[in-house]
């Protein structure tokens, strides 16, 4: 072990942020790029462009909670989470390449349709940085002690990959997509392969400790199907409706009704509701600790359709505000609003939010920040007419963005056992994916249909409000003791 390891030096800190850093970084160029490229290089539909959008979640369903599982009971090339930090470095840098070069592959492999082979470039980038994305959270926590070394390892991890993020934007905004794109491609190779061999992880992962009631026998991490099913039960409306919107889309089928969305939804909010209004209160450490992690989840949800339906759709708003805007003007304005977005999100979660978060709690300052954000989507629909009222609302949206990339990962990070880490990072990653899925299925159809594309933020200002409104359900651990871990990301 290297003596900064030892010390828990800031040195060391940097170097066990750029693996988290790396993937962030890809997400930034997917963000800013993906619905561009695809929009005026390969001139999809917004409609297929939401399809390949979901490619990505569906992903993430699969990466990051098998990979999770594995890389809690693994050992391999020195490391449990190292190996799958490598390959999926590699592979998104791959992919990456592989984005503005989609008609020469297609036309390579002797194919004519452009949406499938953009779909399978979109899966692999998104499953690349998912099966990365989990064991780079996972690793924080695996080397660092719980509390305030832990804090610091989260808030730098988000502070430097939040900082690459806004230059990834600004590279977008200064020369083009393209520019950013291949650079991005380097970066992400570099930064996810070279640190990983600095970092040396523990051999032996600790269980939580039990309850004096609870049996005394330490279990080895392992995968329990039916766990893993029950510990996301607020999710099971999201995961309905995802697999029968998928299947759809995937089959070229148009429902004449909308009876099963209308199921799915209300076992939704049904399910929702159970979760968050269940008392912790005299329940043993696990059964409680599984139902703050279902409130966390249920929470955070919401959170992910609004932030995911900007991602997607905010090249279509700009188009509609600013319709003189040419291609690469709009793809410009469009990278400029996500630096401002990065920018705030990584100045924030250090400076201000974990200062905040040790004095007043980190749920009270989660929500506060969500209900900023519910505001900031509100003042884009109403106020979105020039392009520096969008920078203005971006701006606003920041404080919200800096805490969903940071905060959440703490409150859940203290409900779960530590000897399961990389699995319930994995299932928590659900409660975005999954959000995911109905950002680019059922709210791509809607805002497809309508002329005003500015109803996007409508539909963003409503969730976050009920997230906002859910937050104020999760218990609060510890108030004013230490903050837990704080940490940043998809």
């Amino acid at each position: 072990m290297l003596d900064i390891q030892k010390r828990l030096t800031n040195t060391f800190y940097v170097i066990l942020s750029l693996p988290a850093t790396a993937m962030g970084f890809a997400l930034s160029v997917q963000i800013s790029a993906l619905s561009w490229i695809l929009s005026t290089q390969y001139h999809l539909e917004i409609e297929d462009i939401g399809l390949v959008w979901a490619a990505g979640p569906i992903a993430g369903i699969l990466g990051q909670v098998i990979i999770g599982a594995i890389s809690d009971n693994v050992w391999f090339l020195n490391g449990r989470r190292r190996p799958f930090i490598l390959i999926g470095g590699v592979l998104a840098a791959l992919m990456l390449l592989a984005l503005p070069n989609i008609d020469v592959i297609n036309k390579a492999m002797g194919l004519e349709a452009i949406l499938g082979m953009a779909i399978a470039v979109a899966l692999t980038l998104d499953l690349a940085i998912n099966v990365s994305f989990n064991p780079t959270r996972s690793i924080i926590a695996d080397v660092t002690p719980e509390g305030k070394e832990r804090t610091k390892g989260y808030t730098w991890m988000q502070t430097i990959s939040g900082t690459f993020g806004v230059l990834a934007y600004a590279v977008g905004a200064v020369w083009d997509n393209y520019t950013l794109i291949y650079s991005g491609a380097i970066l992400v190779l570099l930064l996810s392969i070279i640190p990983t061999f600095f970092i040396e992880e523990p051999r032996e992962l600790q269980a939580t400790e039990p309850d004096e009631e609870e049996e005394t026998v330490v279990k080895k991490p392992g995968f329990s199907l039916r766990e893993t099913f029950m510990a996301i039960r607020p999710l099971w409306g999201f995961l309905l409706y995802a697999i029968y919107g998928i299947s759809l889309r995937l089959g070229g089928v148009s429902p004449k009704t909308h009876y099963f969305e209308l199921f799915c939804l209300v076992l939704t909010l049904a399910l929702m509701a159970e979760a968050l209004l269940k008392s912790e209160e005299g329940k043993k450490r696990s059964e409680a600790g599984m139902i703050g992690f279902q409130k966390v989840l249920a929470a955070h949800s919401f959170t992910w359709i609004g932030v995911q339906t900007m991602f997607i759709y905010m090249f279509a708003y700009v188009n509609y505000r600013l319709p003189e805007l040419e291609d690469v003007s709009m793809g410009r304005v469009v990278s400029i609003s996500f630096l401002i977005l990065n920018a705030v999100g990584a100045i924030l979660p250090a400076t201000v939010l974990e200062p905040l978060a040790f004095r007043l709690g980190r749920v009270k300052v989660h929500m506060g920040c969500i209900a900023i954000m519910a505001l900031g989507y509100a003042g884009l629909y109403f106020l979105g007419h020039s392009t520096m009222m969008i920078y203005i609302m971006m701006a606003v949206l920041g404080v919200g963005w800096a805490a969903t990339v940071s905060l959440p990962f703490a409150i859940m990070s203290q409900k779960v056992d530590q000897s399961k880490m990389g699995l319930y990072m994995g299932l928590f990653n659900l409660s975005v994916v999954l959000p995911q899925l109905v950002a680019s299925l059922g709210v791509g159809q809607i805002i497809g249909q309508m002329e005003d594309k500015s109803i996007t933020f409508v539909v963003c200002a409503l969730v976050l409000a009920v997230s906002a409104v859910s937050w104020m359900l999760v218990k609060e651990e510890q108030p004013g003791v230490e903050v837990g871990s704080v940490r940043g990301g998809h």
